[in-house]
């Protein structure tokens, strides 16, 4: 049976479902979805079906608030009946920590348009009777939680997106893929089914979906267990007197859940130890595990059976009923992976969700945008297949994916790195690194020194887990600082992203895809990609060494989303290579740079600003580049892996002070330099984003019509640097901006500024109110702190006279 689709979606759950209900919604009705087994056959099947909104980051936060708005029409939408129980929840608190947790998601879910309320110890019981109190901080309500039944939902969206027009075809498994003609053919046992465009969300499958377009999906499959327990009468009887369910308890400090099913209980904890299944060689994934459970394994659920009728003893008169164990997809940082199949043309992923059945709503809506637009409406980094670049191995997601299950309730502070899948990559300059006390973070899987641990200070990792500024790196920060201001510094930064870009007109086709100017060949410039809406992509620094030879350099992170960027509508005869791991860098910067490196290289170190030569350090080659992120004089210095050790050991030996990312971070704020995926983002234009110099209106590029009209009309928010006068934390991503008891914006960072002695904030503000004097408000873990509106640029060396000695 020949067959065609516009774009065919692989997997039948939820989440395949609202990708197909939603593209249909969108207008784009010839869609397939193929279904090896019965719709809901996989983890959607035994989903416990829990649909929170809370959520520390920003953007998973808007997919599940979408999702629980999209749930609450549904049913009447698309004339199918569906049970949706919000009734609420109650999510405990033990801690002080656990509280600003509580409150820093209160402010951002109140700006999204969620009524967030935080109870104090005595206030709880008015929500939930049956609960033991004494030893709670307090407590985070949410009035819209609540739990669905996962297979209703699944045939609700299924309906709805048939009503329109969309074909879904069950018992047909796709076998392989090959591409053919700028097509897809996908094999089944009814026949080729050809198409443009496809979509991998198969679940737990979606490895094996993956191999088929040659991807390896970074993810692994845990088993989870929730228990269900029979009627109570006195919960009963209390359920009929009030007509309402109990609240969805959470006890996130114990790690579980506890909802009312029916008139007995739900028990769901997340156990650590844990247990990863399909993970060895002895315990193969089966073919079709489509209905199907794992054997029930409750002794490693003692303790929280134990704790959860200790804090609700009511559970202890219940009976227990049946036990749930099934496989859980889990991606290394627990995310699921919304976007473009990295590598893969005309390819998606809809897949592995840890959270579908609250989240596959808003994945939904965001997999059609990314397939119809070719981009979202929420920047949706947080979910980007590409935020994984090759190095996730097996062994790698097995081992993040148990840290995250069983840590899936923690709290993710700021300055605190999980040890779990560490050492992915190593500096060239590693070992010196550890004799120098460094503490490090992966960044992109490179091991980077975030600050450097003194005699007596805490290195401890509990040490680390708090959201006050001054934890045990404050004073090893501050004197990395002070020694940048007043001498040399030297960061080690292995993993730049590192593209070369050649071949016979590079410069034109670059030119149209950046805002800015091109350099001249011998100097360095910073340019800005937007897309057509003028939202703000990403970033690089462009080194030209030739009319048609370029180097653009990036964030480790933004390895495979600004290759992919770049690299999709190349020019014939452009040629595009990947040259990361050729190359390491060095951050040599401070007013002494200049004499330091003298003894160290024949270049000239009189070049200005924003250049770059080819020149011997310390007796190897190396390339300098006259930039510094940190905002004094300073250089880049870029050798082989190979070279790296000796320069360093060089840098060090005369005099320079080794400095981490904790202090990058505090250096670079000062000088109001955007960070990627925080300052820079697709939520925010050029304009928004207060880099009006970084465009050229003389000449055409991607994005000009869209910022040409939004400056004709006027931006509603702009970039602004605050100097706040906060308590003892700093402010958090997202933190609420106010004026006189209205929200007015957020900031996109935060950090302590060491050479100022302030605590500074970047943000977006109403336009209205960016006059520099400006007093606002930042809400930082439900207080409000004034802030000051500063000047449009630096607070450090505002003239750039330091950085351009």
């Amino acid at each position: 049976m020949a067959d065609s689709a516009r774009v065919v979606i692989i997997g039948g759950g939820v989440v395949g479902t609202s990708a197909l209900y939603h593209l249909a919604k969108a207008g784009w009705t010839d869609c397939l979805l193929l279904e090896k087994n019965e719709l809901t056959a996989g983890s959607t099947w035994h989903a416990a079906g829990n649909v929170p909104t809370f959520s520390s980051s920003w953007s998973i936060m808007n997919m599940q608030r979408y999702s629980a708005e999209l749930y609450r029409g549904l049913g009447e939408a698309v004339d199918y009946p569906m049970n949706y129980h919000v009734t609420g929840s109650v999510r405990l608190g033990h801690t002080q920590e656990r509280l600003r947790e509580f409150q820093r998601v209160v402010g951002m879910g109140r700006y999204q348009g969620m009524d967030l309320a935080i109870m104090a110890p005595d206030e709880i019981k008015t929500r939930y009777p049956f609960l033991e109190t004494h030893d709670l901080t307090g407590a985070l309500y949410d009035p819209n939680d609540g739990d669905i039944d996962p297979a209703q939902l699944t045939q609700a969206l299924a309906k709805g997106a048939r009503d329109m027009g969309a074909r879904i075809d069950r018992f047909r498994p796709v076998t392989s893929a090959r591409r053919e003609n700028g097509e897809w053919v996908l094999d089944t046992p009814k026949g080729e089914v050809r198409c443009e465009v496809v979509v991998n969300a198969a679940g737990y499958y979606a490895a094996r979906v993956g191999a088929m377009f040659g991807r390896r999906v970074p993810m692994m499959v845990m088993s989870h267990q929730y228990l269900l327990f029979d009627t109570i009468p006195e919960l009963e009887a209390w359920s009929k007197e009030t007509g309402r369910k109990l609240p969805l308890l959470r006890d996130v400090d114990s790690s579980y859940y506890l909802r009312q099913e029916k008139h007995g209980f739900n028990l769901g904890p997340y156990e650590n130890p844990c247990r990863a299944h399909w993970a060895t060689p002895d315990d193969p994934m089966p073919d079709d595990f489509s209905f199907q459970l794992y054997p029930d394994d409750l002794d490693r659920l003692e303790w929280h059976i134990t704790d959860a009728m200790a804090r609700v003893p009511l559970l202890e008169k219940a009976n227990l009923q049946k036990v749930i164990n099934g496989p859980i997809p889990y991606t290394p940082d627990g995310n699921p992976l919304i976007g473009p199949m990295p590598g893969v043309p005309n390819a998606f992923e809809a897949c592995v969700f840890t959270f579908g059945i609250c989240q596959g709503g808003g994945a939904g809506k965001v997999l059609a945008e990314w397939i119809t637009e070719g981009a979202t409406e929420w920047d949706m980094w947080s979910c980007d297949p590409r935020r994984f670049t090759g190095h996730e191995d097996h062994d790698y997601c097995v081992a993040k994916g148990m840290e995250v299950y069983g840590h899936e309730y923690a709290i993710h502070f700021p300055h605190y790195a999980w040890p779990a899948g560490r050492g992915q990559k190593l500096s060239p300059n590693n070992d010196r690194l550890i004799a120098l006390g460094a503490q490090f973070g992966p960044y992109n899987g490179w091991e980077r020194a975030n600050w450097f641990a003194r005699p007596g200070d805490d290195t401890s990792g509990a040490a680390q887990q708090t959201w006050r500024r001054e934890g045990p790196w404050f004073n090893a920060v501050k004197a990395e600082c002070e020694a940048v201001r007043d001498g040399v510094g030297v960061l080690d930064l292995p993993g730049f992203s590192r593209f070369d870009l050649t071949g016979a007109g590079a410069a034109a086709w670059l030119d149209a895809r950046i805002s800015g100017k091109l350099p001249r060949v011998g100097r360095i410039s910073l340019a800005y990609f937007p897309d057509v809406k003028g939202r703000i992509v990403t970033e690089m620094s462009v080194i030209r060494h030739a009319p048609d030879h370029f180097t653009l350099i990036t964030a480790a992170t933004a390895q495979a989303h600004d290759f992919e960027w770049l690299a999709q509508d190349l020019a014939p005869g452009l040629s595009l290579v990947d040259h990361t791991d050729a190359f390491s860098t060095l951050i040599v910067t401070g007013p002494q740079t200049r004499a330091l490196l003298t003894k160290l290289t024949d270049a000239d170190l009189t070049l200005p600003w924003l250049t770059h030569q080819s020149a011997q350090v310390a007796g190897k080659p190396a390339q300098l580049l006259r930039v510094s992120f940190a905002g004094e004089l300073g250089w880049e210095v870029h050798a082989t892996p190979k070279d790296m050790p000796t320069i360093y050991a060089a840098i060090l030996d005369a005099g320079a002070t080794p400095f981490g990312m904790f202090a990058l971070n505090s250096l670079r704020i000062e000088k109001g330099y955007r960070a990627w995926k925080g300052d820079l983002s697709t939520d925010y234009t050029l304009l928004q984003g207060g880099l009006d110099r970084f465009i050229d209106w003389s000449k055409d590029f991607r994005g000009k019509a869209a910022l040409a009209a939004e400056k004709q009309s006027g931006v509603s928010k702009r970039f602004v640097l605050l100097t706040i006068d906060a308590g003892d934390c700093d402010p958090a991503y997202m933190s609420t901006l106010w004026h006189n008891g209205q929200v007015v914006g957020e900031t996109t960072s935060g950090y302590f500024g060491h050479r100022t002695g302030q605590c500074i904030a970047l943000g977006m503000l109403r336009h209205d109110l960016t006059e520099p004097g400006t007093a606002i408000e930042v809400e930082i873990f439900g207080q409000r702190y004034p802030a000051t509106v500063q000047p449009d640029g630096p607070l450090w060396d505002p003239g750039n006279e330091r950085l351009r000695a």
